[in-house]
């Protein structure tokens, strides 16, 4: 069931995310960006966490869940050491994903053969 459950988080975010791209004009830069803040603001209006208890990773890898961990990092850092939590939180909270992304990348770049357009 937990699987179902997080298959129908994700499935949801990323519907939602093909719809904006389908049947607007936003660009997908924007797009990420708006779910990274959208992730942020629903995190501190409190309904985040509830998609978040029910979807769990379905709500969590989307990049939504990313403007989530960053909201949460941030509390506790404030929480934690004060107003320098405001600075540091969000990027120690998700300094895994920023690195994970960062070598990916790299190695994507080194097996790849790029082009210009």
């Amino acid at each position: 069931m937990e699987y179902l459950q997080c298959f129908i988080t994700g499935g949801i975010i990323c519907t939602i995310g093909q719809i904006l791209i389908d049947k607007t004009k936003i660009t997908p830069a924007r797009i990420l960006t708006l779910f990274v803040v959208l992730g942020v603001i629903l995190g501190f209006l409190g309904i985040y966490e509830p998609i978040y208890n029910f979807g769990k990773c379905g709500a969590t890898v989307p990049i939504s869940g990313f403007g989530y961990s960053l909201y949460k990092g941030t509390i506790k850092a404030i929480e934690e050491r004060g107003f320098i939590g405001i600075f540091i939180g969000g990027v120690t909270a998700t300094s895994g994903g920023i690195a994970a992304a960062i070598c990916f990348g790299f190695i994507s770049a080194l097996v790849s053969k790029p082009t210009i357009k």
